[in-house]
């Protein structure tokens, strides 16, 4: 494995090809779907205001606080596509396999914010005037990533980022015990799990090409991560309700998202590193032990935080 190093634009012209080879295969598997398929329209009922309808009230879903929480989070960060697309679009470009890719990538999102509105609208399931408030400030703030520029730890970001997303929705689907609410996001989760597999084949591409840049944007990427909807208000509250249920945790961050895509990359495996990349791969494995003493102890907390709350 050779130790020459890439610049920015020399990897994106090495990887156009994969990435026009992982397109293809992303068309073949993605299959048609529809939101207007998965909200149950009539059982909506107009709000009050322009329609003199039914004020909203918490009482209006068989809801609890921590499953609303975690529709709003997860709606919100899907809101901000513009933002993503112009991070995406900015670094990929706009010409070749890449292009294409950004544009079919921003279309099949622009679904996700589609079908959950919809959805959590008709079956009343938030305050639609708190809803678009959060919104209006959170997409006024817009999104730039700690890696904003940079190809390979955009790379490395999506590719762990878009699997905590599929893992968020899925446990979030199950929360709110709504047999069609959680089949749409799990609808929504398979396409979260098809973008995580572009992205994660193209870093195995890059380490490949480039072990030691990559290996050294993965450490990077790891250290600082932070999901996307970090910016919305409120978020590290709710975040916290979400860590406590079960719908995304600490655990879940390292033994899901992280573990699956470091070992796919085979990063403890790889021969023929530098000092350098051998330097980051060392912290990369005692983040990831370090990573697992916090996740042990945040389970043992909530274990006795449940245990005191069931007695009372």
């Amino acid at each position: 494995m050779g130790t020459q190093t890439w610049s920015q634009t020399d990897l994106l012209r090495e990887l156009n090809q994969v990435v026009e080879g992982e397109l293809n295969r992303h068309l073949s598997m993605a299959k048609e779907w529809f939101p207007h398929d998965y909200v149950p329209w009539s059982e909506g009922r107009n709000f009050d205001g322009l329609m003199e309808g039914d004020a909203w009230s918490p009482d209006d879903a068989p809801l609890s606080d921590v499953a609303r929480s975690a529709l709003i989070v997860n709606l919100l960060t899907e809101d901000n596509l513009p933002s993503y697309h112009h991070e995406i679009a900015t670094i990929f470009g706009r010409d070749d396999a890449w292009g294409d890719w950004v544009h079919r990538w921003t279309a099949e999102e622009g679904r996700h914010g589609i079908a959950m509105r919809d959805y959590m609208l008709v079956k009343r399931m938030v305050d639609p005037v708190a809803l678009e408030r959060f919104r209006m400030q959170h997409m006024s703030e817009g999104f730039e990533s700690a890696h904003s520029g940079e190809l390979l730890e955009s790379l490395a970001y999506v590719s762990f980022q878009e699997l905590a997303t599929r893992v968020s929705h899925r446990n979030t689907g199950k929360f709110t015990e709504d047999p069609m609410c959680e089949k749409l996001l799990a609808r929504i989760a398979t396409d979260e799990n098809l973008h995580m597999v572009f992205y994660r084949n193209l870093m195995k591409a890059a380490f490949e090409l480039d072990p030691d840049q990559t290996m050294q944007a993965v450490l990077d990427v790891v250290k600082q991560f932070q999901m996307p909807g970090t910016g919305i208000p409120g978020f590290q509250r709710k975040a916290v309700e979400m860590a406590v249920a079960g719908i995304y945790d600490l655990r879940q961050h390292r033994d899901q998202v992280l573990d699956p895509v470091l070992r796919f990359w085979d990063v403890f495996e790889i021969e023929g590193l530098s000092p350098a990349g051998e330097r980051a791969r060392t912290e990369l494995a005692a983040f990831m032990a370090d990573l697992d003493k916090q996740a042990s102890r945040f389970e043992d907390k909530r274990d006795t935080l449940k245990a005191r709350m069931a007695r009372g």
